[in-house]
């Protein structure tokens, strides 16, 4: 099972750059984040990233109108066509140029690509299986410059294009005879957005400097005339139907090309025209609040214009009358989309990393998020794996929930970056340490700060561990090269601890024993006891400086991460080695573009800088300035297993070699600062300047695992790394993994048995074949009443096995009651088997406590809800008059109580 973690989802990060899109029923938002693409789920509050990723950070998304397909498409012009229903990469394309826009038609039959100066016009892959999924129809050319967006008729008749020429082109999509192409001005800067009117050639079209212009058509869309070639011999016109449709992936088909005149029909046709009925201008407030993007939802007829001060505004057209004005950020909007039915509206600004869905009408957010501006610093698991803490160099600290994936709180007290956070044992403290020279401590139950802890003279914290109790908090510094202690109770500052002659690069303490471990720069590792005078018990010497330092779950064993790419494991109570592993050659570092050495001699000042064990404690995971992490085996000590933890070449040193390409006489092309900085490079201003920095520059992050942490249950893993928090977990549905197997156990063998009623021969036979679905049949088979029996009668051996499944089980089963019966009775019943065994099984436990506790936060929540529902019921009928009697009173409040208290006695009971 070790080799079956595979990406799960991607947290931290949930938008970067590129358009949002809304799912038909309008209920989801598809954002991309980086190089991969996310779906937040708004009405049951989750999000999942598709397991599909891109070469380069994506661009651009269009979603086909039955909401099945997306095609993704990435800076480069590297396309991929995707299934939103299998999750599947159905097909790979290029573009071979950065594409500006993309969109279906709203038949579903055709899609438009905009890049450079050009619209080209796509057959949509169909239902049937094509092995040309994308066949050109149609060029169209008109723009002088670069195209910006593109809109549909309803019908799927005509479109039109946006450029940065300030121009606006309609072109038709079929042979028109009184439509090929018609040319718009009127504007004086970049066309943002272009739209059609509902069921009509109306447009609207918005540019950058907040002018907005209303184009009325003299036709109507019936009025347009297909284009008949009478001249033609009839043999030649399928000759050409019969080209068109033997056209292959990657040809050019017609070729329209636009000119600024209005062509000349050769028939008696009349020629559709235009003629600016209106044009308004939104009211600006500064001189740098260009316009950035804009939507519009042709059934309400409202348009949402946004601009690069976090200001937007809703507009009803044509009347242009202003319905509603907000801030939503103090950074630019980088894309705004509608819902199906208008009532949502979904932002995303790329520089905050923000995903706002706004409900206009209520004036309220249905889905507000935010990653970390900056990198991810580190991460930390709660005892039963159900929230991951992350801080970062932007000071903040976040609470995930690893089943939404969603963020649920945010501490914002801290003034500088962040270098590591803990959990309590108990789960509901988190206790985090900064470089602004303080440690706090946040508690869940209120959300706010409780504690902060300082040190007599001002010292930047880079390390931080919390004892098994929770009594006391250890940090670590860089400049005095000490390690403070404080009492979680008092707040007070209990001793010093001077002995390191280095920075405290990692501290951790003993999961058994009041036993502190300290990792410094001065090649050592010091242990102190806790409860002997806070004295060095032991000092390992390192055969370089110390970077991180971790103990095996069970305490029996340290591992030490040097500078010289080594791993170390040691033996905590003889403080002897017992082995190491030489990792340098595992990190496969790529080479920078500003690198004037080879990747291959980077690699040698390249180490593991985070490093934790697995759950079970027979592996180690390892990471550093590198995209790979490593887990080795610890007895063996040899590699396991590299997880390659992206592929997006838009961060710097993921490529091993140099692209020769690139290279001029004066440098690397990929050192030309390109561009005005709209792109998802960091910006860097100059100090004091917020708005209209000309002297802005980029820089493209470095590839780094700067934080690994295992879950406690022992089914996944999570890494801090550039492109946010990566969790990897077992997907145990698409793993055979039968236990002590023969010849007699079948799938028959075991429902025989299921129909003779021996329930405990069928569960062993079960789990020896080991297959989730006929596990689970054979559990819920077992009568009510016969639980404690089939637990009493159990071997040892498959006690364990049988709880790790009834955990898995209360994750997803609606049976609560009946699992919650499986899992006492095993706990009753074998219990001083499974203490003796603790050490082993506590990923099990720890599983199990989870889902536990998941239900009984639900359950404690609905039971709440209904005992006030009664209450208001009850003085709702004594307003009314109904004559109730005191007795009657009391018996409905003992009822209620009653009711919460049994639906939460099991859970109690176990918890």
């Amino acid at each position: 099972m070790k080799f079956a973690y595979r990406f799960s989802n991607l947290l931290g990060a949930v938008y970067r750059q590129g358009n949002l899109n809304f799912s038909k029923d309008g209920n989801a938002v598809i954002s991309p984040v980086g190089n991969r693409i996310s779906v937040f789920d708004l009405k049951n509050n989750t999000s999942e990233t598709l397991p599909v990723s891109t070469t380069k950070n994506i661009t651009c998304v269009g979603l086909s109108p039955n909401g099945n397909l997306a095609i993704v498409v990435d800076e480069d012009g590297a396309a991929l066509l995707v299934s939103l229903i299998t999750r599947a990469v159905l097909h790979h394309f290029h573009f071979h140029k950065p594409v500006s826009s993309i969109c279906f038609s709203p038949d579903g039959r055709k899609f438009i690509v905009t890049k450079e100066n050009v619209a080209l016009m796509y057959h949509a892959p169909g239902k049937q299986r094509e092995f040309n999924a994308f066949v050109l129809d149609k060029s169209y050319y008109g723009p002088y410059d670069e195209t910006t967006c593109v809109d549909w008729t309803d019908d799927s008749r005509c479109f039109v294009v946006g450029s940065k020429d300030m121009s606006t082109w309609v072109f038709g999509a079929e042979r028109w005879a009184n439509l090929i192409y018609y040319s718009l001005g009127g504007h004086k800067d970049v066309i943002v957005g272009c739209f059609f009117e509902k069921d009509s050639l109306d447009l609207y079209t918005v540019s950058q400097d907040g002018t907005l212009c209303v184009w009325e058509s003299d036709t109507e869309l019936d009025g347009l005339v297909l284009k008949k070639d009478l001249d033609k011999p009839k043999f030649q016109e399928e000759e050409e139907e019969e080209e068109e449709e033997d056209r292959v992936e990657g040809e050019e088909g017609e070729v329209i090309r636009g000119k600024v005149e209005t062509p000349k029909s050769k028939t008696k046709t009349k020629n559709v025209r235009y003629k600016q009925a209106s044009k308004h201008f939104f009211n600006k407030e500064g001189d740098f609040n260009n316009l950035t993007a804009a939507a519009f939802h042709k059934q309400t007829h409202i348009l949402v214009t946004a601009f690069a001060s976090g200001i937007f505004h809703l507009h009803e057209l044509p009347e242009f009358n202003l319905i509603h004005s907000l801030s939503i950020s103090d950074q630019r909007i980088s894309s705004v989309a509608f819902n199906g039915s208008g009532d949502w509206i979904a932002f995303g600004c790329s520089r905050m990393g923000q995903l706002l869905v706004w409900e206009w009408q209520s004036e309220s957010y249905v889905f507000k998020q935010q990653g970390h501006f900056n990198n991810m610093a580190a991460l930390a698991y709660s005892p039963d794996g159900q929230y991951i803490v992350t801080g970062g160099d932007d000071g903040k600290v976040k609470v995930w929930n690893t089943n939404s994936s969603l963020c649920f709180v945010t501490f914002t007290e801290h003034t500088s970056s962040i270098t590591n956070v803990a959990f309590t044992s108990s789960g509901f403290v988190i206790v985090s340490a900064s470089l602004d020279g303080t440690v706090r401590a946040f508690d869940l139950h209120r959300y706010r700060n409780f504690r902060t802890f300082t040190s007599p003279r001002p010292a930047q914290f880079s390390s931080l561990a919390v004892d098994v109790s929770g009594e006391l908090v250890s940090a670590g510094t860089q400049d005095s090269f000490e390690i403070f202690l404080w009492s979680m109770q008092t707040g007070r500052l209990l001793e010093v601890l001077g002995g390191h002659e280095g920075p405290v690069s990692s501290l951790c303490f003993s999961p058994v024993k009041s036993i502190l471990a300290s990792a410094s720069w001065d090649r050592t590792v010091q242990l102190w006891d806790m409860l002997d005078s806070w004295h060095a018990k032991e000092t390992l010497h390192l055969t370089s400086d110390g970077l991180c330092v971790t103990y095996r779950p069970d305490g029996q064993e340290l591992a030490v991460a040097t500078l010289n790419g080594e791993l170390s494991f040691w033996n905590p109570h003889t403080a002897a080695q017992t082995g190491s592993v030489a990792g340098r050659h595992d990190l496969e570092t790529g080479r920078k573009d500003t690198d004037k050495i080879t990747a291959k001699q980077s690699a040698k000042g390249k180490s593991f800088t985070s490093l934790c064990y697995s759950a079970d404690g027979e592996s180690v995971l390892a990471g550093g300035q590198s995209k790979f992490v490593c887990i080795y085996n610890v007895k063996e000590q040899m590699l396991t297993k590299k997880f390659e933890i992206s592929c997006n070449l838009s961060f710097d040193a993921m490529e091993e070699f140099l692209d020769r390409r690139k290279m001029t006489e004066f440098g690397s092309l990929a050192l030309v600062d390109e561009g005005a900085g709209d792109g998802d490079e960091v910006n860097i201003s100059l100090p004091g300047v917020r708005t209209g920095d000309m002297s802005s520059r980029h820089f493209k992050p470095e590839i780094k695992v700067s934080s690994l942490r295992f879950s406690p249950t022992g089914r996944s893993w999570a890494a801090t790394t550039t492109e946010g928090l990566l969790i990897y977990s077992l997907d145990g549905s698409m793993v055979f993994d039968p236990y002590d197997l023969d010849l007699d156990v079948t799938p028959a063998s075991i429902r025989k048995q299921l129909r003779l009623k021996d329930w405990a021969s069928a569960i062993v036979l079960a789990f020896r074949l080991n297959e989730n679905a006929l596990k689970q049949e054979v559990l819920e088979t077992v009568p009510h009443n016969q639980i404690p029996v089939v637990c009493g009668s159990l071997p040892d051996i498959y006690v364990e096995k049988l709880l790790g499944f009834v955990a898995a089980c209360l994750e997803k089963s609606g049976h609560l009651q009946f699992y919650m019966t499986w899992a006492q009775n095993l706990l009753m019943l074998h219990g001083q088997e499974l203490k003796r065994r603790s050490g082993s099984i506590l990923p099990t436990l720890q599983a199990l406590q989870k889902s536990i506790q998941r239900h009984f936060d639900n359950l404690s929540k609905l039971c709440d809800f209904n005992m006030y529902n009664i209450r208001y019921a009850a003085a709702l009928a004594k307003q009314r008059g109904v004559k109730r009697s005191a007795e009657e009173e009391e018996e409905d409040e003992g009822l209620s109580e009653e009711m919460s208290e049994a639906s939460l006695d099991d859970a109690d009971m176990i918890l």
